[in-house]
């Protein structure tokens, strides 16, 4: 959830977005609502394109600062209907699973989106990118209840950019998170590069 160009701030909002902007070759056959699936709350809907005579249905829920979907398709709903209890009986989730997600906090960190904004740096090394390239680098960080960061992720970068945003991000301070008074690990994400374009809304058309 902190690199999405979609305007959500949970997996419920994602799924709601999702509906809204299906093209108009597809038709909700049904809204948004609560489900479950191995004991835990997941936000489902379904739609069909009638020209193509296919269903989908579309499970989604938060862990943590994720959001997972699940999106299965068949013409025959009654094979869709026998799939997602057959989910009910094998999957296997952790306890913080939910439609707006944990925050999180005791034993793993407290997700905020754009954490490493403003004030809560107080030191910043900018990495120094030898060749130029146009791609997006988007980065999840933990900090440490020093205000270190403790581990990095790149969900994509050429191997240069991995290295040198690395080399700088180690050198990174950032205010400690505090909760109740007790300090707490920080999950974050920090964009570099090229950021990826906001996804805009749908034209609506009317007829007269």
């Amino acid at each position: 959830m902190f690199f999405t160009p979609i305007p959500a701030a949970n997996a419920r909002q994602f799924v709601n977005y999702s509906k809204d902007h299906l093209e108009d070759y597809y038709q909700v056959e049904l809204k948004p609502a609560q489900t479950t699936i191995g004991g835990l709350p997941f936000t489902f809907f379904a739609y069909w394109s009638p020209a193509a005579q296919l269903h989908w249905y579309v499970l989604a829920t938060q862990i943590r600062c994720h959001t997972v979907e699940i999106v299965l398709m068949n013409r025959d709903t009654k094979a869709l209907e026998e799939l997602v209890r057959d989910m009910n009986s094998k999957m296997k989730l952790p306890p913080e699973t939910g439609p707006a997600g944990g925050t999180g906090g005791g034993n793993v960190p407290v997700c905020i989106k754009d954490y490493a904004n403003g004030g809560n740096v107080m030191e910043r090394i900018d990495p120094v990118l030898t060749q130029r390239r146009y791609n997006a680098i988007p980065v999840r960080v933990v900090i440490d209840k020093q205000g270190k960061v403790k581990h990095i992720h790149f969900l994509s970068a050429f191997p240069d950019q991995e290295k040198a945003i690395s080399d700088a991000l180690k050198l990174w301070k950032f205010k400690p998170y505090e909760r109740d008074g007790q300090r707490l690990e920080v999950e974050t994400g920090i964009m570099f590069g090229r950021a990826s374009l906001p996804v805009a809304p749908r034209a609506q058309t009317t007829t007269n």
